[in-house]
This record gives structure tokens, C-alpha cells and sequence, in this order.
């Protein structure tokens, strides 16, 4: 009987330690996946900060090339 609760003792650890491995490799997954979301979320607002931008440029240009086309 003894042998047997030892066995199942040493089985329990094993499993324990193994799951602790499983979840520390989640958890590193976890926190990368964070990591390239904020990066993504970073591009997504300078790209639109910079789509935004041209839009502005482009009515203001667009303003000073027809003032140029009447002043010609």
C-alpha cells in the first residue's frame, strides 16, 4: 500500500512540474502575443495618423496648385 501512494505521489509531481512548464510557456506566449498586438495597434495609428495627413496636404496642395493655375 505504502509503494503505491509513494508511486502516486511521485506520478502527482511529475504532473505538477509538467504543468507548471505548460503554463510559464503560455504565459511567455501570452506576453509576446500582448507585445505584437501593441505593435500592430502602434502601426495602425501612424498609418492612419499619416493617411490622415496626405488627405489635409493633398486639399491644401490642391488649393495652391488651382491658385497657380489661375494666376498662369
Amino acid at each position: 500500500m505504502r509503494e503505491a501512494l509513494e508511486q502516486r505521489l511521485a506520478d502527482l509531481k511529475a504532473e505538477f512540474e509538467s504543468g507548471q512548464q505548460v503554463s510559464a510557456e503560455l504565459k511567455k506566449k501570452q506576453d509576446d502575443l500582448h507585445a505584437t498586438l501593441l505593435r500592430i495597434s502602434g502601426a495602425i495609428q501612424v498609418l492612419e495618423e499619416l493617411l490622415g495627413r496626405p488627405a489635409q496636404d493633398t486639399a491644401s496642395e490642391d488649393g495652391h496648385q488651382a491658385g497657380t493655375a489661375a494666376a498662369v
